[in-house]
């Protein structure tokens, strides 16, 4: 379903960060690249500005944030509750909760499936100024009148303490904000994490990182878990490096789809791996997919469901959350290794290209 304030991740619309964000518009553009992304819409900038301008809102805002010194954390603390009050203290305009209301009852038949609501902003997850993590998620949504409240909350978080200060601090201006919001339907995960499609640790473009975990991936995105380390061969898709760390709680949808809950995880699977072998190989390679896709190292966020059933080839199915660019290793100058001529690989290419003889 798509309209002025929501655009489906399977609607094939072309995605424009302005309108739908980063976040949003890298799950439109996947799934339109047949990527398995759970369904899900985006709620556009429209809706945010027709909340903040048609009640002057904005003007509002302005006001309490005029003068503000972003080095004086307390009256920061301070303008920043004020503003977000304001905002989830309105009622979210009629025509803007009937279209969310509309695109969420699209998700499951009851109209009632649990879903995340995460910010989109047109500035969050950019190569050069990371937003990550500045803005506030739930998890576990469920019912309309919900969602319309998680929805509003997302837009508040655009001005919590730490996000003003942080704009500050990169001399991104508090005129003119907006915010997307990513609705999705939540994934019963077994198992999920994270993967860099360059390790980290050293800034191998050759290595995929897999972090997993039991149930769902928030401990891991958050650092709230010590999870499996998988450093997989990005050509052979095999491990060549595993860190097995025992896991002893869960993360898991509560019985009801209200929430979440944590729960202890039994011995037996504590002692075990995440992720079989097929599973190693099947994250590394939709990251890999992803990678090629947008031409540049790639950190995703991943889920293989409970009920997960396997592919046509019989490969696991791992379904793709989000995506966004490294951010660290992408921006640092890569020394260029010095090559012998005749030596080596080096040897090798040049034949192939005619630029040598064979051996004799």
């Amino acid at each position: 379903m798509t309209d002025q304030y929501t655009l489906a991740f399977d609607s094939g619309a072309d995605p424009s960060t302005a309108r739908v964000g980063g976040k949003c518009a890298g799950l439109l553009t996947m799934t339109r690249c047949g990527v398995p992304v759970p369904p899900g819409f985006a709620v556009t900038t429209d809706a945010f500005d027709a909340v903040l301008d048609g009640g002057g809102l904005r003007a509002e805002i302005g006001s309490v944030l005029a003068g503000l010194d972003p080095s004086d954390t307390a009256d920061t603390e301070r303008r920043a509750a004020e503003v977000r009050g304001l905002i989830t203290g309105r009622p979210v305009p009629p025509p803007v909760a009937t279209a969310v209301t509309a695109a969420y009852r699209v998700l499951g038949a009851a109209g009632d499936v649990p879903v995340s609501v995460r910010s989109s902003a047109e500035m969050e997850d950019l190569p050069a100024i990371s937003f990550a993590g500045q803005y506030d998620t739930y998890l576990g949504v469920r019912g309309a009148d919900a969602v319309v409240d998680a929805v509003r909350r997302c837009w508040a978080s655009l001005w919590t303490a730490r996000a003003i200060t942080y704009r500050a601090a990169r001399g991104v201006p508090e005129l003119g904000l907006s915010m997307a919001v990513g609705v999705q339907a939540m994934v019963d995960a077994r198992t999920a994490g994270v993967a860099l499609t360059v390790n980290p640790a050293d800034g191998d473009p050759s290595k995929i990182v897999i972090d997993a975990a039991w149930g769902l991936g928030d401990p891991v995105v958050s650092g709230g878990t010590t999870p499996d380390n998988y450093v997989v061969d990005k050509v052979l898709l095999v491990p060549v490096k595993t860190t097995l760390s025992p896991i002893h709680h869960e993360l898991v949808l509560a019985p009801d789809g209200h929430g979440l809950v944590r729960r202890a995880v039994e011995d037996a699977r504590r002692r075990q791996a995440c992720l079989a072998p097929a599973e190693i190989t099947a994250v590394a390679e939709l990251a890999k997919r992803v990678e090629r896709h947008y031409g540049c190292p790639q950190d995703i966020e991943w889920a293989i469901a409970c009920d997960a059933a396997l592919l046509p080839d019989g490969g696991p199915r791992v379904l793709l959350l989000q995506a966004r660019s490294e951010t660290f290793w992408s921006r640092r100058p890569r020394a260029r290794a010095a090559v012998v001529p005749g030596a080596g690989v080096s040897s090798i290419a040049d034949t192939m290209l005619g630029l040598g003889t064979l051996p004799t």
